[in-house]
């Protein structure tokens, strides 16, 4: 897929995961070149991914089973560049090179109702802002790069600002999960629709190519639509103030989550998966 990452001509319209379509115009962007694949290409591991994700999302209430988590997991791990067509060799994933106006790019290699797989081209300090995953489960690998995730989940019952200090605020507490760098020998992450850290966000310390499986895909027509946030610090512990709500250490990390308008830097560019073929 050398691929896919250049197609600039090819791609007509662009899929904002989540949010809907729009144009491309005809500026170009600094991507690397193509390659064309071969008609008959196909990977193994990708083959096998899409037969097990085939098996497992039944419909949008499906939530993996611990079995099928560890054997999507076991696939993803041992996922390579390759079975995707890529190279870390490519000039875009060169650390240092470096482009202010150069957006995340993504590609889908395969979308159905019930599951999509999709990888994210993350250029070198580019964002994918804090977003949430609502009915979703989704596994993260990351094929090439380092790269920043912190992640949080609802605290529930539901509690925020205003029940706690009786203040008007559209905040609403969370707790962090996940707030830790990760490379490719890293485990795929995996996160559920209420657990694991389904609002994370993305941050390349140097460029990026994560794979995602999401099950179901975004939807607004099903009520599946992303929703952003902006994290602020909670300077001291709600526990004993939540009520119900009981951890177990004083070493929890909490926030208050803001939602906010869709951020300009998370708009992403879409491009044709040229790619082997996962069937």
């Amino acid at each position: 897929m050398e691929t896919s990452m250049v197609d600039r001509e090819r791609v007509g319209r662009v899929n904002k995961v989540g949010y809907g379509r729009r144009d491309i115009g005809k500026k170009k962007k600094q991507l690397p070149r193509r390659v064309r694949r071969p008609e008959l290409s196909v990977s193994n591991t990708l083959r096998q991914l899409f037969h097990s994700c085939t098996e497992t999302f039944k419909g949008p209430d499906t939530v993996p089973s611990p079995q099928d988590v560890q054997r999507l997991r076991h696939i993803l791990d041992n996922m390579k560049p390759e079975d995707v067509g890529l190279s870390k060799d490519l000039q875009f994933f060169k650390p240092g090179n470096r482009n202010e106006k150069q957006r995340v790019t993504y590609t889908t290699v395969f979308k159905c109702d019930n599951f999509s797989l999709c990888i994210f081209f993350i250029p070198e300090g580019g964002i994918i802002p804090l977003h949430n995953h609502p009915g979703m489960t989704v596994f993260s690998k990351l094929l090439i790069g380092l790269m920043h995730i912190k992640s949080y989940d609802w605290v529930e019952p539901e509690v925020s600002k205003d029940n706690l200090l009786q203040q008007p605020s559209q905040l609403r507490l969370a707790k962090l999960k996940a707030n830790t760098m990760y490379t490719t020998s890293c485990d795929t992450s995996v996160l559920y629709p209420t657990t694991g850290g389904n609002i994370h966000e993305f941050t390349a310390i140097t460029p990026c190519a994560v794979f995602d499986v999401i099950g179901p895909p975004y939807s607004k027509e099903d009520d599946r639509d992303c929703s952003y946030y902006k994290d602020h610090p909670c300077t001291s512990s709600p526990k004993e103030r939540i009520g119900e709500v009981k951890e177990e250490n004083d070493k929890d990390s909490y926030a208050w989550l803001e939602e906010i308008e869709m951020p300009e830097n998370s708009e992403m560019d879409g491009i044709e998966y040229l790619g082997p073929s996962p069937f």
